[in-house]
């Protein structure tokens, strides 16, 4: 069930924001008061029913959208940046999200334009093992809009431009390449976004699959340290509900993707497998059968960068590209 949108006390407010068809349901869109107007924390889905909620729950504050400052975006998944667009048309507001996710919206809408972005999904499956039964077995989902172009790009550090508060930036990739949360200095709070959810893990997946210059889970590691060390009291997360105990809960994560490495590891062998074999063989809620193909596409991706760690790590090694297959090292 979705909660009421709800006074935080110190300025701050939440409004939960739904996500049709989601398990997930709403994305937590936080309001923060600021002499200019309200600065959003994300924005929400791009949907009817969504806008209505973040419109309504505003105004339930006394605030409109069209008074609303700025918009800072976590990150660039659509439950996060697919309503900011609409709320600059709205109120001439800004947006800003990390300057590597600002590189990413670029690329895609580049992609969607191009009409690209389908058969660079299919290729990219085919290059981890599927094979045409694979992709004929659930028809290809029609991609979402990409978010808007944000107007700021922020840097690892950076303080928003949230008057009279001190709202600092802290990169913290791994979900995606940009992911930001945001430490509210003055109030001992923090925006997580997805980096750190009070029940559940975030996606940690590497795009393209075959890809070495890059190591999502490994930064991601890296940052729930960083932000387990941050002295706050509260946590904000985008989803779910607020909760202490921010060093607690990045251990329990970070616990949780080193088991999943463990797993993993132990499917390895003398024998090439391929990507797509080892991502059917791990265990996940629903059953690889029973998937959809964005659901295995996603699955290949986190199976992907465990498999990344493990390379780093000497205890995995690439032995074919087409498809991509792996050995114990």
């Amino acid at each position: 069930m979705r909660p009421e949108p709800e006074d935080l006390g110190g300025g701050l407010w939440s409004v939960p924001v739904p996500i049709p068809g989601n398990p997930l349901a709403y994305t937590l869109v936080y309001a923060l008061e600021s002499p200019r107007g309200p600065v959003l924390v994300d924005a929400g889905w791009q949907h009817e029913d969504a806008w209505e909620a973040l419109t309504g729950g505003l105004a339930a504050f006394g605030m409109s959208v069209a008074d609303v400052y700025g918009v800072v975006v976590t990150h660039h998944h659509p439950d996060h940046a697919g309503l900011a667009g609409r709320v600059r048309e709205a109120s001439g507001a800004w947006i800003a999200m990390h300057r590597a996710d600002a590189d990413l919206v670029r690329r895609f809408r580049a992609m969607v334009e191009q009409d690209a972005d389908r058969a660079w999904v299919s290729d990219s499956l085919r290059r981890a093992g599927a094979d045409d039964r694979d992709l004929a077995s659930h028809p290809r989902r029609r991609h979402v809009d990409p978010p808007a172009q944000p107007d700021r790009e922020l840097e690892d550090g950076e303080l928003i431009d949230l008057p009279a508060r001190r709202l600092r930036a802290v990169w913290t990739p791994g979900h995606s390449p940009g992911h930001l949360c945001l430490h509210l200095e003055d109030a001992g709070r923090i925006f997580t976004g997805d980096h750190v959810l009070p029940r559940i893990t975030p996606h940690i997946g590497l795009y393209p699959y075959d890809r070495t210059d890059t190591d999502p889970l490994g930064d991601f590691l890296a940052s729930l340290d960083r932000v387990g060390a941050l002295p706050v009291d509260e946590v904000l997360p985008a989803h779910q509900f607020r909760f202490n105990g921010l060093a607690a809960r990045a251990r329990d994560i970070a616990a949780h993707h080193e088991a999943r490495l463990t797993e993993l590891a132990s499917l390895l062998g003398d024998e090439p497998r391929s990507l797509w074999e080892l991502a059917s063989a791990l265990a996940w809620r629903e059953a690889w059968d029973a998937m959809s193909l964005q659901s295995r596409q996603m699955a290949a991706g986190e199976a992907a960068a465990h498999l990344r760690v493990l390379e780093k790590r000497g205890r995995a090694a690439r032995a074919g590209d087409a498809p991509l297959r792996y050995t114990a090292a």
